[in-house]
């Protein structure tokens, strides 16, 4: 029996534990486990916008950007050589630990913004939701100015400028095409964020020496030995996500909410880093 309740403890500690507390990245084990979590926390918030009567919109979903801004530039804080926060915090900032962190603050202010709205005190929610998180995001980044410097101030250009311009080709070229689903905003910021984050890693790994923490990105990019592999895996993968999204979901209202709310999960996810990494390689850390 103490053997048995060695080894799962060495397995916990090998794939879920030491790679939370030594800031290890990814194996093939938690990253399976953390997609499994993930999907049901789909769910569950879907179920809690329900109770809060919000309509995932693409308006929604633009007051929710400044909330991944936040928790983008927050993470950055356990990054930083320069001691910002100190352990247990610490762990508080590590992924997965973070996103439950933002989550939970993000709730707390859409639930009073919604309460405010409702009062009367504002017209509409989405704006004060939104500013909470602007704040939140502007006061992160003094306190990283404030311990740290500009080292790299060409990489913001770089990664907005190159996600945008690859966006607006493709764009033009789904245009060209007559594609309702690959010329709607919402898919086009989808695929926006992602390609700011292939841009941040291909800087990153490719030209100031970074490395790639994510199992199948850091397969590619030792197997071509560059971290421009990035750009076709991103498009190819969230190409045919989307395609699927917009011709594969039922019509009705909760249908596409949840639609919505997948659309805006996949866009977390490729803002996120690429927000974190633009940071880092910004300030040298």
């Amino acid at each position: 029996m103490s053997f048995l309740i060695d080894n799962v403890s060495q397995f916990i500690n090998t794939y879920y534990l030491d790679p939370i507390l030594g800031d290890e990245g990814y194996n093939p084990v938690n990253t399976f486990t953390w997609a499994v979590v993930l999907g049901i926390c789909i769910f569950g918030v879907f179920r809690l916008l329900e109770k809060l009567e919000v309509k995932i919109t693409p308006r929604f979903i633009a007051s929710v950007v400044p909330f991944v801004l936040a928790g983008s530039s927050l993470r950055v804080f356990e990054d930083s050589p320069a001691g910002i926060v100190h352990p247990p915090f610490t762990y508080l900032l590590i992924t997965p630990n973070i996103y439950f962190v933002v989550f939970a603050v993000t709730i707390v202010c859409l639930w009073l913004s919604i309460r405010l709205q409702k009062t009367g005190l504002v017209k509409d929610y989405h704006i004060i939701f939104a500013g909470f998180g602007f704040v939140w995001f502007f006061a992160n980044l003094l306190v990283l100015l404030h311990f740290e410097n500009v080292v790299n101030a060409y990489v913001p250009f770089f990664v907005i400028g190159t996600g945008t311009g690859l966006t607006f080709a493709f764009y033009l070229v789904a245009r060209r095409f007559k594609s309702s689903i690959f010329t709607d905003p919402l898919n086009l910021s989808v695929l926006l964020v992602h390609l700011m984050d292939a841009s941040s890693t291909y800087v990153g790994v490719d030209k100031l020496g970074y490395y790639e923490k994510h199992v199948l990105p850091s397969y590619l990019i030792k197997l071509t030995g560059t971290a421009l592999v990035m750009y076709p895996l991103k498009l190819i993968i969230f190409i045919g996500v989307l395609y699927l999204l917009d011709t594969q979901f039922e019509d009705d209202e909760r249908s596409r909410n949840m639609k919505m709310l997948i659309k805006m999960v996949i866009l977390v996810l490729g803002l996120s880093p690429a927000v974190r990494n633009t940071i880092r390689m910004t300030l040298g850390i």
